[in-house]
């Protein structure tokens, strides 16, 4: 029994001698039996004009799970090429589904034996469906998840012992300290982030003058915004704030360096000449980023009282020298050293943990970004855990 003769027909895009298209014509005949296999007669041109037409067609008349085998008569080809035997590749996809059925080509001219040797077609027989289901139970992959956490861990205090055990080595070895990697990293981390925390911490000192000065003003009590700018900004949100910015450029900076360098084997390469990839690369980012973020916490201060100033001066009708003088009434040697204090644990956060999950990255250069997000996040983690430990610490002196 014959289904039906398709005849595809596509213009190609070159004319003929007399201005009119050529035309590009393939015919393809499907016979099935009884017994589910197929004889699909393909006769004309098989090419760029035609391929896909033909996929559609044939992919529209075999069913896959009921068809056991396909025989293809190829002996009317008139031309062939790579996208005629993309058609035949399509054809043994299609029978993927029922491992059990089988292709045969019959009366196979030399030019396409010639085509389909060059492509390897007998390889493309290793095809094998990929099952979308996933077999692990829910118990399987909460027990991945668990081992996976306890690895973390595992490398989470080996590489904190690493770096202990460096600073020790640093400081009995001092000249083991690359100075110079120190010196750059202090101008990458400090001096470039300069003018982002600068703008940041103006707008934010703004901000709060201008929202504090809404429910002063109800009080008479304008001249008491600039204690609430000043306080807030030095002991809370001038160090946090800094940290948050130095760890989206300097922390996601040493993790996608560190991630590189471990994915083109220069770390391993770097033990194997004798030198310690912790102090060759971990201590001179955590010296700097120590020595750096302090610094930037104090110009954050300024610039965030200089943006209260700026409220207070033009819209709260203040003195310039009446609000700097209730700033420096409210603010204590305490407060500041506060402040500093926090930044500097927040540093020793920011550099440990880019350093951490660049060691950490393994694979493709995918991991590179993998791991820049992840220091990115954990490092914002443990600042503001850290922030509400020394929160506690205050509140309970």
């Amino acid at each position: 029994m014959t289904l039906k003769t398709e005849n595809l027909t596509a213009e190609s895009s070159t004319a003929g001698k007399e201005g009119t298209p050529d035309t590009a014509s393939c015919t393809i005949e499907a016979t099935p039996n009884e017994t589910g296999s197929f004889l699909l007669k393909i006769a004309g041109r098989v090419d760029i004009t035609t391929s896909t037409a033909l996929i559609r067609e044939i992919s529209s008349k075999i069913k896959p799970k009921k068809t056991t085998s396909i025989t293809v008569d190829l002996s009317d080809i008139q031309y062939f090429d790579d996208f005629g035997a993309l058609v035949l590749i399509e054809i043994k996809h299609l029978l993927i589904k029922n491992p059990n059925s089988t292709i045969s080509l019959v009366n196979v001219p030399q030019k396409v034996e010639e085509i389909l040797a060059l492509i390897d077609y007998d390889g493309f027989d290793t095809y094998t469906q990929l099952d979308s289901r996933n077999g692990d139970t829910f118990i399987a992959r909460v027990g991945d998840s668990a081992i996976e956490v306890l690895l973390d861990i595992r490398f989470f205090v080996s590489y904190m012992g690493s770096v202990i055990m460096a600073f020790l080595h640093v400081f009995t070895h001092p000249r083991s300290l690359r100075v110079g990697d120190v010196v750059t990293c202090m101008e990458k981390t400090g001096v470039n982030a300069l003018p982002i925390v600068g703008l940041i911490s103006f707008l934010l000192g703004a901000i709060m003058a201008f929202m504090s000065s809404m429910q002063l003003q109800q009080f008479g009590a304008n001249i008491y915004v600039a204690s609430l700018v000043s306080l807030a900004m030095v002991s809370e949100l001038g160090p946090i704030m800094t940290a948050i910015i130095v760890s989206g450029r300097s922390g996601s900076a040493f993790a996608a360096e560190i991630a590189t360098m471990k994915i083109s084997e220069e770390v391993d390469a770097l033990f194997t000449m004798g030198y310690s990839p912790t102090v060759f690369l971990t201590v001179p980012k955590i010296v700097a980023t120590i020595i750096v973020v302090p610094l930037l916490t104090l110009f954050s201060d300024i610039f965030a009282v200089a943006g209260g100033l700026f409220v207070g001066v033009g819209i709260l009708d203040l003195t310039p020298g009446a609000y700097i003088n209730q700033t420096l009434k409210t603010l204590t040697l305490f407060e500041v050293s506060w402040g500093l204090s926090k930044s500097v644990a927040f540093a020793f956060i920011i550099a440990w943990i880019g350093c951490l999950k660049g060691f950490r990255a393994r694979g493709g250069p995918a991991s590179v970004g993998e791991a820049a997000t992840s220091a990115v996040v954990g490092s914002i983690f443990f600042i503001i855990l850290f922030d509400s430990l020394f929160a506690i610490m205050r509140s309970s002196w």
